[in-house]
């Protein structure tokens, strides 16, 4: 069962370091560099689409699954809005 969701784990562990580091870049309070900024948005937005795609093909027999695909979506497009809102 467990090895059925390796690459699920693995997924949800790369999105979690991944939107820890964007959380970090964008809490900072000094200096802005909009070319980083967006780069770390891109890249948490993309690893977070795999991760709800990934978990949500396990939605159905696992809730936790099911729960990590809706957060994924949500902090995908979350991404998505401030990307846009930085122009």
């Amino acid at each position: 069962m467990v090895g059925d969701l390796a690459k699920c784990i693995r997924t949800d562990m790369d999105c979690a370091d991944i939107c820890t580091a964007t959380a970090a870049v964008l809490s900072r309070h000094t200096g802005y560099d909009a070319n980083i900024t967006a780069a770390v948005l891109k890249a948490c937005a993309m690893v977070c689409k795999a991760c709800a795609d990934e978990c949500g093909r396990h939605a159905d027999m696992h809730e936790h699954c099911r729960i990590c695909a809706e957060a994924c979506r949500a902090c995908e497009q979350a991404c998505n809005e401030l990307l846009g809102a930085l122009g």
